[in-house]
């Protein structure tokens, strides 16, 4: 945002800030929404075979073809897809969609529930046109399957408008020279879209709808965890500004910066349109200046101008100062500029509020105004690169420029790391979509469906009943190991314990560097078992565990014989207790129960956590009382 909006912190009503939510979750399911495979994540080296696609936008029922696939395909760009043994051909387009997954229908319909939606009679899939090669059709499944939810947030009811299920796309792995490299492990792996009503007023009520509904996807047991099987889309605007879908928040705790720099950003243009309406603005058409730069002592533009190269320049009337007025932190009008520019096939723009730089003289920058007729009130954006890529993206440019001077443009933009956006291609229509044919429609209904404990209700029962401590019991219900850990308590173990040990060591364990992920739940239960049967102290668990992960090959019964981890008998701890205090007389004698602490961790690493730290307290305190 421009200067004097940095750091603000806006009155949103008085702003008529409205803003959306669109929330894509993977489902847990053993199969990919319409076919067999796994759904399993796979890394790229584990390909065995790949595949080349050219992709191209195809008209919809009433003849018309979406803008924002019309631009998509503006590029000409190769797409490669990495395949891996368990790829079928469904994934590969060379075979017809089976019917939609069971599983996943179970799970939405759960979900429904949670949301207070109603269902639709029946599901019916939609095929919605995707032409930036993340499907290797074409196109994104797509069904609607419920409606007329709500939830509740601080600042009042947020509606749900509706509830989608779809196949998640390919994962992009790489740019490549022709275009973009896919891996198949993820196309097709269920996908709920959650989609709010615009009734979010505020940064911080956007944030906590989204917390509210990631919570409840949760509850339900059966959603994907980890980095990228959740994302966030927020739809924001401002009163006099536009609609812009921002797509792929990854994180809930970046949300409410994203809306905020977003409101900034359309204040920011707003003050740049009443600026150039002032100045009585416009944009010339691009003109070829190559000619100013023969010679030039500036490696980027020499370089681009090298072979057949060329320098195309537009004159924007009116814009001096403002191509370089920042819209959200480090990002200018010239930036946003450059990201049309960007999807054209060069590296960026050059333009007058930030030259002479980069090697560009100030007589190169006179002859630069001067070949398109530049005053003191215009600036100048210029592109080099081959004569196709320059041309299309200086048009981009003007195309932008004359968007400025009408305030905000409708458009899709993508989410980065430090809650800034760039710009990706124009909002998409309704004629992206039409009917997939291929795949019968579905009944749906709720008989048979219950609705799971919500995390919240959860943490209150493990807290009333079970006596964990609130943010233990917090930790617990919202972990990965949720169901372990319910598991562990069935089989008798102290919850405290249990809960501790699926989560706490768990965690200092993974931050050491012990692969903890090789303990799978049976193998934990294993190790619980032990625990009950007198077989391993709980002070002997974390390094049971450690050995287990380090060698999975061993069961955990070997894995605690090997290690020496097996309980210590009474006379044994007894003698290692009394041979430490023997050992420390001087200071038992001189120092008494002082010398306590001191003892208790020496005779805790003697033992070798073979024996509980309580048994161990009691006979040193009597020990030294002995001597004391």
């Amino acid at each position: 945002m421009s200067a004097e909006h940095a750091d603000h912190e806006y009155d949103y009503e008085e702003l008529g800030l409205v803003a959306g939510l669109e929330i894509h979750q993977q489902l847990y399911t053993a199969s990919k929404l319409f076919c067999g495979c796994p759904t399993d994540r796979r890394e790229p080296e584990e390909s065995t075979h790949r595949f080349r696609r050219h992709l191209h936008p195809t008209k919809s029922e009433l003849g018309e073809i979406d803008v924002a696939a019309l631009e998509e395909a503006s590029v000409e760009r190769e797409f490669e897809y990495l395949a891996f043994d368990s790829t079928c051909l469904v994934e590969a387009d060379e075979e017809p969609p089976h019917r939609i997954d069971d599983e996943a229908i179970e799970t939405v319909l759960e979900i429904a529930g949670l949301l207070d939606m109603t269902p639709v009679d029946e599901a019916h899939v939609m095929r919605k046109i995707v032409v930036d090669g993340s499907n290797t059709s074409g196109f994104q499944r797509s069904a609607r399957v419920a409606g007329d939810g709500a939830i509740s947030t601080s600042e009042g009811t947020v509606g749900i408008e509706d509830m989608e299920l779809e196949e998640e796309s390919a994962g992009r792995v790489a740019e490549t020279d022709a275009g973009v490299r896919y891996a198949l492990d993820r196309l097709g792996i269920p996908l709920v879209e959650i989609g709010t009503k615009p009734d979010i007023s505020s940064p911080a009520q956007a944030k906590e709808a989204a917390e509210r509904i990631g919570m409840l996807l949760r509850s339900t047991g059966k959603v994907k965890r980890g980095l990228g099987t959740i994302r966030q889309d927020v739809n924001v605007s401002i009163a006099e500004g536009a609609r812009v879908e921002l797509k792929g928040v990854q994180s809930l705790d970046d949300i409410d910066d994203i809306v905020r720099n977003e409101a900034g950003r359309q204040v920011a243009l707003l003050d740049i349109r009443e600026e150039l309406e002032d100045r009585d603005a416009s944009v010339s058409q691009p003109a070829d200046v190559s000619s100013v730069f023969d010679g030039t002592d500036s490696g980027l533009i020499g370089g681009a101008l090298s072979g057949d190269g060329v320098a195309m320049a537009v004159r924007l009337e009116g814009f001096d100062g403002l191509v370089g007025r920042e819209l959200q932190p480090d990002r200018r009008l010239g930036t946003e500029f450059a990201d049309h520019a960007k999807r054209h096939g060069v590296g960026g723009i050059f333009h007058t509020d930030e030259l002479p730089a980069y090697g560009v003289t100030e007589d190169e920058v006179a002859a630069l105004r001067e070949a398109v007729g530049a005053g003191e009130d215009d600036a100048v954006a210029m592109v080099a690169a081959d004569p196709d890529s320059a041309e299309a993206a200086i048009a981009a440019v003007a195309d932008r420029a004359r968007a400025a001077i009408d305030g905000v443009p409708e458009e899709t933009r993508g989410a980065n790391d430090d809650g800034t956006t760039r710009y990706l291609r124009p909002l998409p229509g309704a004629a992206r979509m039409y009917p997939e044919t291929d795949v019968p429609a579905v009944e749906l209904d709720f008989e048979g469906i219950e609705t799971p404990e919500l995390l919240t209700e959860r943490v209150e029962r493990y807290r009333s009943e079970l006596g964990l401590d609130a943010g233990l019991a917090e930790q617990v219900a919202y972990g990965r190991r949720m169901s372990l850990f319910e598991a562990a308590v069935e089989r008798g173990v102290d919850p405290t314990l249990a809960a501790g040990t699926v989560e706490s060591t768990a965690t200092e364990l993974r931050r050491d560097g012990v692969p903890i992920e090789n303990v799978d739940d049976e193998r934990f239960l294993a190790v619980f078992d032990l625990y009950q049967e007198g077989e391993v102290t709980s002070e002997g668990l974390p390094d049971l565990l450690a050995a287990i992960a380090e060698n999975p090959e061993l069961s955990p019964a070997e894995a605690a014989e090997r290690e020496g981890l097996g309980s210590a008998g009474d006379d044994e701890v007894r003698e290692a207790v009394v041979e430490v205090v023997e050992r420390n007389e001087e200071q038992v004698e001189q120092h008494g129960m002082g010398a306590f602490s001191g003892l208790m961790g020496e005779c805790m690493g003697a033992l070798g956590g073979r024996a509980e730290g309580d048994e161990v307290s009691e006979l040193l305190r009597e020990e030294i009382q002995k001597r004391a």
